[in-house]
């Protein structure tokens, strides 16, 4: 059963559809012999969550859950409660007691778990062969390898079994498979998503990411998922970012001298040449500093990390793991207490050096992994190609960066090739702007689903937990701030999120002025005024002042009835800009005025 995207899912429901009906069709569709799945929620287990769904939108209403009756999947390395959590260890499995803080807001937010999937076995590893319970295969070909560690999770994405599914990413375990399987990876900054219920790899540096199939929709799972947990010493909140830089004024940064299959340095170069052509500047540099903090990652103590999450059957039972697993974790014999100081020591100067990069470019593009290999070459050098894969992934949590992975193009022989754009911490919302820019741009379905991402649906950015909203104020916005309009991206620069599309009481007249880049309209209380199209927004009060320095004459911030009778700020415009200004009126507001210009 192929429904498709998070709106479609909710256009199913719309039009009359039960969770009872479509989640359970859902989950027969997915077999107990598929190695993409570790466990299948069962009938009592998918009835009892969609009775907790009935009881939230009693509680709270259907327009309260914007993940309503959503069926997602759980990486096997995060507790979902009442499932087993295995970690693709059997000797090491447990029945998780509850929920993961990320698992749980999800689920608050009404979305119903439909099983838990493969991986490498404790997420040690970027190629998906590393489990017990079966090599998980490319989606595209299954003599390549599907990427790891979070196999399972991209392949039931990428065949439409879920709309989303929960990652991890510690050295690329999100972004390698939804490179290799025409999805998208977005991995979050270090601490922006709880690790609360996550059997961890290197708990500095674990991300729980989203694999989806479009970028709105990663965006939407993230927003929702991330926030501060108390329970976990590394969950941060989300500060304020800087205002966003559209597309057009990028300046990108790519890697010299690469080390690319002939097939893949040619899908990249072809795409590098088409990003240039639509930023500001775009130019190869080296990565060698990127290069040695990659290095740190499984060539010094790090390494010790993973140990810890295993500990328990790494030194009870060794012989219940998988040999290249625990030949990875043994390199951790090899360091002392001495030698971890020393190796933070010297990522913190790499960190000093690295953050210098942003003083002259905004984004890195990278080829998501470097080529696509067999699995029978996997299981001939596990080791060896394993590596390899990591080159453009392993840097990037070292140094508490964010990075989304995204589909580009394909390859001669059909296969998918993607990029992966990264940022500096935080830069999320600036992330998928920009990629869903690009993903409209390539016009490739998810996976091998035949799903596209609609123009209307990623130009939806999603709505940021911004850190201690504290007191909010209502803005009204009239014209280019409207969701959709140029320069709609100020509002969620500034934290804000939309409350409603409404009309200003019958008592105002709209402009359009002349002269304004982008076009804005100007209104204007009046005798003989109309109701206008409106659109408020909530924002938080600390960060109000920084929107209101930013509006430029003749528009200025007043106060602005709206239909309901209740006064908020909102746009108005100084008079003396009114006399040249043509009057719309009668199109009743601004963007259907844009649209008669069309």
């Amino acid at each position: 059963m192929l429904i498709g995207t998070l709106e479609d899912w909710k256009n199913a429901y719309a039009r009359g559809a039960t969770p009872a009906d479509l989640l359970e069709s859902q989950r027969r569709a997915c077999d107990a012999g598929d190695t993409a799945w570790i466990s299948i929620a069962s009938i009592e287990q998918l009835q009892a969550q969609i009775k907790e769904l009935a009881a939230l939108e009693q509680t709270l209403g259907r327009d309260q859950l914007p993940l309503y009756g959503v069926p997602f999947a759980v990486k096997d390395n995060i507790d979902v409660a009442g499932f087993l959590t295995t970690a693709a260890c059997e000797e090491f499995a447990y029945v998780a007691q509850s929920d993961a803080f990320a698992v749980q807001r999800l689920k608050n937010s009404g979305a119903i778990v439909l099983g838990k999937t493969n991986l490498d076995q404790f997420a040690t590893g970027l190629v998906g062969t590393r489990s017990p319970y079966g090599v998980v295969p490319n989606t595209f070909d299954s003599r390549l390898i599907c990427g790891g560690s979070s196999s399972g999770s991209a392949s039931v994405v990428a065949r439409g079994l879920v709309p989303f599914a929960l990652s991890t990413d510690t050295a690329g375990s999100g972004r390698i498979p939804a490179g290799f399987n025409q999805i998208v990876g977005l991995k979050p900054t270090p601490g922006a998503v709880s690790g609360t219920g996550l059997v961890p790899a290197c708990r500095t540096l674990d991300c729980i990411g989203v694999l989806a199939c479009t970028v709105a929709d990663s965006a939407r799972v993230m927003s929702l998922m991330e926030g501060l947990d108390a329970a976990d010493g590394y969950s941060r909140p989300r500060p304020m970012a800087p205002a966003h830089k559209p597309l057009a004024q990028l300046r990108v940064a790519t890697p010299a001298a690469r080390k690319l299959s002939a097939g893949y340095e040619a899908a990249f170069a072809a795409f590098s040449a088409q990003l240039q052509a639509r930023t500001a500047q775009l130019q190869d540099i080296s990565f060698d500093m990127l290069f040695e903090v990659a290095q740190l990652l499984y060539q010094g103590p790090w390494v010790a990390e993973r140990v810890v999450g295993a500990r328990s059957i790494y030194e009870q039972q060794p012989e219940k793991m998988l040999p290249v697993v625990r030949s990875v974790l043994d390199v951790a014999q090899k360091f002392s207490a001495a030698d971890t100081f020393a190796a933070q020591y010297r990522l913190l100067a790499l960190k000093q050096q690295a953050e210098q990069i942003w003083q002259q470019w905004d984004v890195l593009c990278v080829p998501t992994a470097p080529r696509h290999p067999r699995i029978d070459e996997v299981m001939a050098d596990p080791i060896a190609v394993n590596s390899e894969m990591g080159v453009y992934t392993n840097f990037v949590n070292l140094l508490g960066w964010s990075a989304i992975a995204i589909p580009a193009s394909r390859l001669p022989d059909g296969l998918p090739f993607g990029i992966t754009l990264i940022a500096p911490g935080w830069r999320e919302p600036d992330l998928v702007r920009w990629a869903a820019q690009l993903e409209q741009h390539a016009g490739l379905p998810a996976g091998v689903t035949g799903l596209q991402a609609s123009a209307s649906a990623s130009a939806e950015p999603a709505t940021w937990n911004v850190a201690a909203h504290g007191e909010m104020i209502k803005v009204a916005v009239v014209g280019a701030h409207l969701r959709g309009m140029p320069l709609n991206h100020e509002l969620h620069s500034c934290g804000a999120r939309f409350v409603q599309a409404t009309h200003t009481s019958a008592s105002y007249r709209l402009y359009a002025l002349q002269g304004t880049v982008p076009p804005k309209p100007g209104l204007s209380r009046a005798q003989d005024g109309a109701a206008i199209a409106v659109e408020v927004w909530e924002m938080p009060l600390a960060h109000f002042g920084r929107f209101v320095a930013g509006v430029p004459s003749p528009l200025g911030i007043g106060s602005v009835t709206l239909a309901s009778g209740e006064t908020c700020k909102g746009f108005i415009c100084e008079a003396h800009a009114l006399a040249q200004a043509t009057d719309i009126t009668n199109f009743g507001g601004w963007r259907a005025y844009c649209n008669s210009l069309r």
